[in-house]
């Protein structure tokens, strides 16, 4: 019977059970592992599920039986992909298992950011609302997006989804191809200068990548408008933290909304935990992938991916 083991289950919620995979053949599963936990609970098991433990050339060379890696996840950052090439070890990811809810969470975020929700709400519910003298209150002023533009940084599956919507809510949409070999007709492509320029609304949506780190920093938050909104729902890393703080204290730019950090979980000297204006900035803890459909997705495609592999075709094969 082939033996499976998952290293990092809490990243996929305790909601969530794994009767597909016990079905597929004797299942190990851990909460958490650490680095040095690693190369002794993968000994003796053919199929590793990891979401971000990472399995490389160390912990892999103690456990020769090894023959899959399944990524409960797209990205393959922390997965050794050459000395899985070496040993010949399948890697097989997961993709598209999330866009519903990245783009579900990306209007979230906006919306929290432009109407602001949670002070209104407080407004009510600390009965001040109770004792005003006229029958709405109008403290934080919050505009349309209708005939807007919104500037989508990486047009990818995600990014086309997160259009289509914003194109209901009446946006204009122009775009930036990280890569520059992204050419979409539907959709007007800027270089990032001029999306910065005459964007209202960012989304970023994009991989962490050379041509990605560090894209927007201080000098280029300052071409944004006073009012526009950022949002990251790509990669932490894409937007300069401390730069980001700077210009929400400088007020160079409305609002920011950040769904994925530098360093995850956040450090607890990170400036944006700090900054002036608190209301300016929305962090969420690497949420957007993850509604309950999302992660019910990823488990029946590493499922898959599993089976697959055991009849001799592969499916979401990286290496």
């Amino acid at each position: 019977m082939v033996k499976i083991c998952i290293l990092d289950a809490k990243t996929l919620g305790e909601d969530m059970d794994f009767k597909e995979l016990e079905q597929l053949g004797s299942l190990s599963v851990y909460a958490v592992t650490s680095p040095d936990m690693v190369a002794e609970r993968i000994k003796g098991h053919d199929v590793v599920v990891s979401n971000k433990v990472v399995l490389n050339a160390s912990n892999l060379a103690c456990a020769p039986t090894v023959r899959l890696i399944c990524l409960a996840a797209t990205g393959t950052n922390n997965i050794d992909l050459e000395y899985a090439r070496q040993q010949e070890i399948m890697v097989c990811n997961v993709a598209g298992y999330s866009t519903p809810s990245v783009v579900q969470h990306t209007f979230a975020m906006l919306f929290y950011l432009l109407e602001s929700p949670a002070y209104y709400d407080s407004y009510v519910k600390t009965k001040k609302y109770a004792g005003s003298d006229i029958f709405t209150h109008l403290e934080k002023p919050f505009w349309e997006i209708h005939g807007k533009t919104w500037g989508i940084i990486g047009l990818g599956t995600i990014g086309k989804s997160v259009v289509s919507v914003a194109k209901a809510f009446g946006c204009q949409v122009i775009y930036y191809s990280t890569s520059g070999k992204n050419h979409n007709d539907e959709y007007e492509q800027v270089e990032l200068s001029e999306l910065l320029q005459r964007s209202d609304i960012i989304s970023i949506h994009a991989p962490l990548n050379q041509n990605t780190k560090n894209l927007l920093t201080y000098e280029k938050l300052k071409l944004m408008k006073p009012h526009a909104i950022l949002l990251n729902l790509g990669r932490g890393g894409i937007v300069n933290e401390d730069d980001l703080a700077r210009a929400l204290n400088e007020n160079l730019i409305g609002a920011a909304g950040l769904d994925v950090l530098n360093n995850e979980p956040i450090k607890i000297d990170n400036q944006l935990l700090t900054i002036n204006n608190p209301e300016k900035l929305l962090i969420t803890p690497h949420i957007a992938w993850a509604s309950r459909e999302a992660r019910c997705r990823l488990i029946h495609e590493i499922a898959l991916n599993i089976q697959g592999f055991l009849q001799g075709s592969p499916r979401n094969q990286v290496v």
